[in-house]
Formats: structure tokens, sequence, C-alpha cells
């Protein structure tokens, strides 16, 4: 890498250390430099595939209706010189070739428009959703963290020092969650143990979503689970359907290892399936079991995961029925996948592996900011020509075109996504994470407000974390109809996903499932 992408990449800072006190430099003043490592700055470079990709996607939502303007033209008489065609055409209609005529016109128009709305895709609701809240027993303060790390024997003083470090910095309060088990080494492996733990935040979360909703179990008919690192047999999926006695036909999978971005992976594959099978109700449930994600050796980079990931899981009702469009809380308007894993260095940026003493863990690579920066950037450039207002993508085209054909110097124009959306619920990962978000995309405080309070309520809690900041706008009723909410995530593979949503109504009041019940006050203060 050149010294000009290191110096957007690496940011350094001087540290004064005091005076040696001892050895050959006694009484000198001793320095420490701290690297930091950034998110690649977007206005750098813009791949003109990704641009490209965009469109092609943007020309395909639109083929089949601009085939319909020649016809509607002349069928509907719009003028055409000095005569309307319709009118001619009406007035010699005794003639049975011109008869003919118009019953043909009328017949292919009907076919192009019947193609046109076969072609359309399917609309996609969700009628509601709901984010477990898991026992205040749980609870856990940072100190707390700490002292049930020591008391499980497994960690080095080190160890132990450079958790504490982390947690200072990583924006997470002092109300997170974790399982019991976490501080009993004997028990934090122990299948049964991690099998009450998926059991409870799961059926807690989907006893809310049909309460909510008013839905039975058994008239569901496509269900999509996502878990991360716990995958038993029979699968999580099998063990909801095993629960709430659901219908024999259901079309259900499950789906592991996908990471923190595996919300709106479930999302996208439950909406094909009802795209292919009307009249149905999809639930899609995203968690992460933290007990089977712990690590309990003293690599420094597999230590990090322990530090951000807390408890929780999300359950979503899908619809594919219009007339559930009134009943319907969002309407789905696109999904953007980036899939970076061709890629060794993404591929190995978060990697599940043995550590020297065989101790299995999550490993972190140096190289996740860079890769998740590029990841991040392939994909909202896929995703503005599908959103942004033709003015942003005026000046964005403007620039781009005078750097790639008459190789001008100047940055390329980051196109203004406030304009786009009026909420951002971005995957709570770390405090810095959201920090260098909101410097390249150049939002403002209050559009980080609510992935802000999410990790400081509730910590990472990986494929559910854009569920539980939904509820949060939510409960701070910010939400009205027509407002366009853009949910994004990242996760290990590398992958970096969209989601954009339009609002139908206005959440009504705070309802006692939702998981800010109780804080919402604190909020946005304390998180900030």
């Amino acid at each position: 890498m050149g010294s000009r992408d290191e110096h957007h990449l690496l940011s350094t800072e001087i540290v004064n250390r005091g005076i040696e006190a001892s050895g050959p430099d006694a009484g000198a003043l001793t320095f420490s430099v701290r690297v930091r490592r950034r998110l690649p700055d977007f206005a750098q470079s813009v791949k003109l595939k990704y641009v490209k990709l965009g469109y092609y996607y943007v020309i395909k939502n639109w083929l089949c209706l601009a085939a319909t303007v020649p016809l509607l033209t002349v069928v509907f008489g719009v003028e055409v010189g000095s005569e309307k065609v319709w009118g001619k055409i009406w007035e010699n209609s005794g003639r049975p070739d011109d008869f003919g005529v118009v019953i043909s016109l009328l017949g292919l128009l009907g076919f192009t428009l019947f193609i046109y709305f076969m072609a359309k895709p399917m609309p996609i609701y969700l009628l509601d959703f709901a984010c477990c809240k898991p026992s205040d027993d749980l609870k856990v303060t940072k100190e707390q963290f700490i002292d049930i790390a020591r008391k499980s024997g497994t960690f080095e003083e080190k160890s132990l020092e450079y958790l504490k470090r982390m947690l200072e910095s990583s924006g997470i309060g002092d109300e997170t969650y974790i399982p019991k088990s976490i501080g009993c080494p004997e028990k934090i492996k122990k299948l049964n143990n991690i099998r009450a733990e998926a059991s409870q935040l799961i059926f807690e979360a989907i006893d809310k979503v049909l309460a909510k909703t008013k839905i039975r179990a058994r008239d569901i008919g496509i269900l999509v689970v996502n878990c991360n690192t716990f995958n038993p047999t029979p699968s999580l999926s099998a063990m909801i359907i095993n629960h709430y006695k659901m219908r024999r036909n259901i079309l259900s999978t499950n789906l592991g290892g996908m990471g923190c971005s595996a919300g709106i992976i479930a999302l996208d594959l439950a909406c094909d399936i009802l795209r292919a099978n009307p009249n149905r109700y999809a639930l899609v449930v995203s968690t992460e079991i933290v007990s089977a994600t712990w690590y309990s050796g003293n690599h420094r980079s597999m230590l990090i995961p322990n530090c951000f990931l807390r408890t929780g899981c999300s359950a979503v009702l899908l619809s594919n029925r219009r007339r559930d469009y009134r009943r319907a809380k969002y309407r789905l308007e696109h999904i953007v996948r980036t899939h970076q894993g061709a890629k060794h260095r993404a591929f190995r940026s978060i990697y599940q592996e043995e550590d020297d003493e065989r101790i299995k863990g999550l490993k972190i690579s140096k190289d996740l900011v860079e890769v998740g920066g590029e990841a991040l950037k392939a994909n909202i450039t896929t995703l503005g020509p599908l959103v942004l207002p033709l003015t942003e993508q005026f000046y964005f085209f403007q620039t781009l075109i005078r750097r790639k054909l008459f190789g001008a110097k100047t940055k390329p124009y980051i196109p203004d996504y406030t304009i786009a959306f009026e909420h951002f619920c971005i995957n709570a990962g770390s405090k810095m994470l959201l920090d260098e978000l909101k410097r390249n995309l150049r939002l403002s405080e209050q559009n980080m407000e609510a992935s802000r309070a999410t990790l400081h309520r509730f910590g990472n809690t990986s494929s559910s974390s854009i569920w539980y900041e939904l509820a949060y706008l939510e409960a701070k009723k910010r939400v009205k109809p027509g407002n366009r909410i853009w949910q994004l995530a990242l996760g290990s593979g590398f992958k970096c996903n969209s989601a954009v949503w339009v609002t139908l109504q206005e959440a009504g009041n705070l309802s006692r499932f939702n998981p800010w019940l109780d804080c919402l006050d604190r909020y946005p203060q304390q998180a900030m």
C-alpha cells in the first residue's frame, strides 16, 4: 500500500509516557506512538463497475414500463402532428380492417401491461417485529463483566487488562446482557446450556411478534432462522417448529456462519420464497448465542468478540398478501447485497479457528477495517442509483466522468444520503465503526442516534441489532408515513448488505413489547 493510501487508513497519536527512570536513557522524556486504522476515505476512489450494477437494477425495473409508452401513445390518442391517432381510427371504425386494427392494438396493450405487472416484484410487507429483552438477572456492568471473566479462571491478567481497555472505548454501557454460563467454565460449552439459552431468547421474540400481530403460529408458511456459530442438530428452525407445532408443509431454512449481516440475508431469502409462493406469511428470526461464541483463551485478536457481543434476538413477520397493505407497518423497497469473499484478505478478516492451545474462537484480522470499508463502499455505490434523487446522481456523475475520462484530480462527489433516507439503522458493531461511518457518509449525530443508543444499551447483538435500532426509532415516535429507512449491516465473509423500507403507517403508543420501554427517557443523552 502506498503512502498516500496509508494517510487515509492510519491515524497516529504521540503520547508522552514521562521520564525514563533507569537504563541508558534515564532522565530523558519517552514517547509512544499509537497507530489507529481507519476506514478508507470513500472520496478517494469509486469503482465504476458498482455504479453500473446499480443502474442495471434501475433499468431492469423500468424496462417493461418503458415498453408500454408507444402503445399508450397510439391507443389513448396522444397527439402526433396535428391529429389524434385514436380519433382517426374511431372515425373509420366502420371498415372491418380498421376495427381489427383497434382490437389488435387493445390486445397488444393488454398483453404488454400483463407482462409488466407479472415482471414487477410482488410487494413484501412487514406486519410487525419484536426484539427480545432478557431478564434483569443477566444484566452486567462493564466492571461486573471483568469480574466474571476473572473469576472464570481462564484468562491471564494481561488479557483482562486488554479486555478492560477495549470495553472502556467500546461505546457499550452498563446494562447489557450476557448468559450466566459465561462465568462457569464447566458450563460454558455444554450443549444443553447453549440450547436452553437459544430457546429462551428465540421463543420470547416470537411470542411477542405473534401477540403483536395476532397471527397464529400455524398460519406461518415460511420460516428462516439465522445464528452465526450455534447450529445444533436438529436445527434451530426445527426447534421452533416443534415448540409451536407449526404446519407440516412449512418451508423452513436455517442459516449459519454468516455474521452480523445475516439478518438482511435471511430477510432476502424469505422475500425470494414469498415471491415464489403467494398468499403466505414468513417469519424471520435473527439471533446470536453468546455462550457459543465465547473465547476462553488469551490470544488478543480472538478476545475482541468477547468485548462486544451481547445477548439479543429479533423476530420479523412478513406478508405478500396485498390485503395486508392496510395493516402493515413497512413495505420493502430494495435489498442490495455485496460479497467480497473472493478476496483472501476479506475471507480471512473474521475467521473461526483454534489458537495455539486448541481453544476455538473468532479471530479478528488487522485488515478488518480496510476490508469492511471496501465492502461498504461497493454496497452503497450500487445502492445509490436506486435511492438517490436525480440531482445527487447528476453531481456524482459529473465528477466521476471528469476523473475517469479527463483525468481530473478532483475528488468524487459523495452523495448526500440524508436526502434519500429519513432514518438510519446501522449495525451497532463498535463505537469506532459508527464514528468512521458517520465521517465517511457525512451523517449527523441525530442520524447515528439509534445505532449509538443500541450499542450503549444492548451492545452488539449481531444480526438482530438493526431491529433494536428500528424499535428505538418507533419508541421515540420519529417514524412517520412515507419515511424511508436504511438498514445497513456488515459481517464475516466479508459481506455488506442494505435493506430499504418505506413506512406505511406511524407506530402507535409505546408498546409493552418494546425493549426500550423502561429506559427510553435516558436516551440520547447517556448514549452520546
